[in-house]
């Protein structure tokens, strides 16, 4: 892994601009209307200063492929299971039409580790997102990679036996991540990783039981119930890891508890197996 830290400091900038239009059809695929001051709500910065790599440059899981050129943003790290693990966001300032964007990403780190279902390699992105000339979004990326499921592995992930209690949380919402779903959210993202739309590839060549629900869309809808409950842009940081994969077409459980620098959130499957945990300060 030595020369690997060679990429460490690497930087990538990309530049946008916040289209009304864009932000019209993400709202429609959530659901919901635009804030009433003209702002755009949080979780919007994913659709930004998206990568633009060919399509004759993709790798069989539909990602870039990584190679030692000065091109290459990410090493070849020669592991074909990638998933978008964690985040940890600062909000500082709203994102509004019309505004050009710009992103400045910095590798900050690779660690490997060995984990129980094989060799990881997690690599650490630093993110700024700009509004014009104001700092609006600062987040730190975790992108883990894996190992290839070995032969005759369980689909992921494993059926369970309990049931989701809403009792104990402040606000809750049931939804069904549909195909379509998951296809807006892939084209508003640029998001070409087979998981999320090829069933075949998902199931026989990843090893999950269904259609994966991306991560980000999971954490995007946990800032939108937080904007349900709380209002828009109301926080200032939220945090969020995956701890199992969301199944398209099985109901997925958003929660949240708390108030403060102390909110919770959750997403969890119908049988009580938690999806996603994330905190929030407001």
């Amino acid at each position: 892994m030595s020369e690997w830290q060679d990429w460490i400091g690497r930087e990538d900038i990309r530049r946008d601009r916040i289209d009304e239009g864009a932000v019209t059809r993400w709202l429609a695929t959530l659901d919901r209307a635009a804030p009433s001051d003209g702002s755009v709500p949080q979780a919007y910065h994913w659709c930004l200063c998206l990568p633009d790599a060919p399509t004759a440059v993709l790798g069989g899981d539909g990602h870039p492929r990584r190679d030692d050129s000065p091109d290459s943003f990410l090493p070849p790290i020669p592991l074909p299971r990638r998933m978008w693990a964690a985040s940890k966001v600062e909000f500082l300032a709203p994102l509004r039409p019309g505004q050009s964007a710009t992103r400045t990403s910095r590798l900050a780190s690779i660690t490997e580790k060995q984990g129980g279902s094989g060799r990881l390699v997690f690599a650490e992105v630093a993110h700024e997102t700009r509004g014009d000339d104001a700092l609006c979004v600062r987040e730190t990326q975790s992108i883990v990679f894996r190992e290839a499921a070995p032969t005759g592995t369980p689909p992921a992930p494993p059926p369970g036996d309990g049931r989701f209690d809403a009792s104990a949380w402040d606000a809750h919402r049931v939804l069904l991540p549909s195909e379509p779903l998951l296809f807006r959210y892939s084209a508003l993202t640029f998001n070409s990783h087979r998981i999320h739309y090829d069933l075949p590839y998902a199931t026989a060549e990843e090893g999950y039981r269904g259609l994966v629900v991306h991560g980000p869309l999971t954490a995007t809808l946990l800032l939108d119930l937080a904007a349900r409950h709380f209002g828009d842009n109301a926080l200032k940081r939220f945090d969020f890891r995956g701890t199992s994969p969301a199944i398209c077409g099985e109901d997925l459980h958003l929660a949240l508890r708390g108030g403060g620098d102390a909110i919770e959130l959750g997403a969890f499957a119908s049988d009580g197996r938690q999806v996603m945990a994330a905190s929030a300060a407001a």
